[in-house]
């Protein structure tokens, strides 16, 4: 076996990193491709903004000819330079069930991560704040959110006999809109904040108002994620970035702000989950997949919430209940939705988790994120 560090530049290589997963799942029903467009930027510094201010080495793991493994490996030094840390991140980790494979992968990871001063490496984490964390851990039984990874079950053993050790879990959370209460005195309780406190719960009615907002809505994500694992300041250039990546999938009726006098205090994104459409099209827009997308975001049946927040300032002055309101209504009307998954909530959001448990929305899905020192 020999591990082949990624020429980024190399047409085969790039493409050898970004098929392999498609022939490693090709026997599961449930693994959901990316959009390969969001690969090819990701391997490209002339692309993506990360490589403005940090780097990232590609690895993969041949056996002849073949590809078995492959990983990405991240110096994000506005998040080293913002907690003063020396960590690296492990993306796109994907092997056989070998270990042999696995080892190497991460021993080139952690070669490269000590040849720059790095001292302790975490992961999966990726280029961006938008990018879904960690190895899925329970839940193997159910498809993926957009963006979400997806993993098979022998994963977490391999990270194990790599070294790493539990760092934080992400909890995911099923909702059925016959299922989903929430009591007529809370919604009172939401109406009753919205009057007094001045509160105000903003919807769009097109793409141009919302992309509008983007430089608003990231500083309010700048000082709600504060407390949220890995967390980093979002640059103006990974703001645009992130904003075309939502434009792209979003139904702007579907997006809610909660302002407060001129400032956004919170947010609920929410988008149709396209997942299905992704596994037809296998990742590719061009040339026939965007109209599976099409027929997809006006079909799908599962509505995907990938962000809720609120200024910590405000919680306690009701805006929470306003945005648990909001919420709900997203989903309750819509007829076209029957379920919906609110994806990622970190397990020390013990608060927010047990509201969610009283609003009979259900945790079913686990990622793990781990660390292990270089």
């Amino acid at each position: 076996m020999n591990i082949h560090r990624l020429d980024q530049d190399s047409r085969r290589d790039v493409y050898r990193f970004i098929a392999f997963p498609f022939h490693l799942y090709r026997e599961s029903d449930l693994w959901v491709p990316p959009f390969i467009s969001e690969v090819h930027d990701q391997l490209s510094p002339q692309r993506h903004p990360f490589y403005e201010h940090s780097a990232a080495a590609f690895f993969l793991a041949l056996a002849g000819k073949e590809v078995v493994g492959r990983i990405a490996v991240l110096d994000n030094r506005r998040h080293n330079d913002y907690h003063k840390t020396r960590t690296a991140f492990f993306y796109h980790f994907d092997a056989v069930n070998d270990r042999a494979v696995s080892r190497a992968l991460f021993d080139a990871a952690f070669d490269w991560a000590r040849h720059r001063g790095l001292e302790l490496m975490w992961g999966p984490k990726g280029f961006l704040a938008i990018d879904g964390q960690g190895i899925l851990v329970e839940g193997y039984e159910h498809r993926p959110a957009l963006g979400i990874p997806y993993n098979y079950p022998y994963y977490d053993e391999l990270l194990q006999d790599a070294g790493f050790e539990r760092q934080l879990d992400f909890i995911s959370c099923y909702m059925d809109r016959q299922m989903t209460l929430l009591p007529e005195r809370f919604l009172a309780v939401a109406q009753k904040v919205e009057r007094r406190r001045g509160f105000r719960a903003v919807r769009f009615r097109t793409k141009a108002e919302l992309q509008a907002m983007i430089p608003r809505v990231t500083a309010t994500y700048n000082n709600a994620f504060v407390q949220v694992q890995g967390y980093t300041p979002i640059s103006e250039a990974e703001a645009e970035a992130i904003g075309k990546r939502i434009l792209s999938i979003a139904d702007p009726t579907m997006i809610t702000l909660l302002i407060k006098g001129d400032e956004v205090v919170g947010f609920v994104l929410a988008y149709p989950d396209i997942s299905a459409a992704l596994q037809r099209c296998r990742g590719r827009l061009w040339p026939t997949g965007w109209i599976h997308l099409a027929r997809e975001f006006k079909r799908t049946p599962w509505l995907n919430f990938n962000g809720i927040a609120i200024l910590d300032s405000y919680r306690g002055l009701g805006g929470n209940a306003v945005l648990y309101a909001q919420l709900y209504h997203t989903l309750a009307g819509r007829t076209q939705f029957q379920y919906a998954e609110l994806v990622q909530v970190q397990e020390t959001n013990s608060r927010m988790i047990r509201e969610l448990e009283a609003m009979q929305v259900r945790p079913y899905k686990k990622h793990r994120v781990y660390r292990r020192t270089l």
